[in-house]
């Protein structure tokens, strides 16, 4: 079960497959993963972890409680 904290954008693609988003698909600026009609605009590959906060942004803009991330 993935901690609520820093994780590498692998691990995040991953975890929201098992969500139910497919993808990653390319985009304009970024690329963008589904879930039925809603699309998730995805941070660019970097060198570090994705942190706390855009990963708590993350989740609120997709729908996906703390609860829910943290069973997975």
């Amino acid at each position: 079960m993935p901690a609520f904290g820093p994780i590498k954008r692998d691990k995040l693609l991953r975890y929201l497959k098992d969500l139910g988003f497919s993808g990653p698909y390319p985009g304009g600026k970024h690329a963008f993963m589904e879930r039925g009609e809603y699309r998730l605009r995805l941070p660019n590959p970097h060198q570090g972890d994705i942190g706390r906060s855009l990963l708590a942004a993350l989740l609120r803009e997709a729908g996906i409680s703390r609860e829910e991330w943290e069973k997975l």
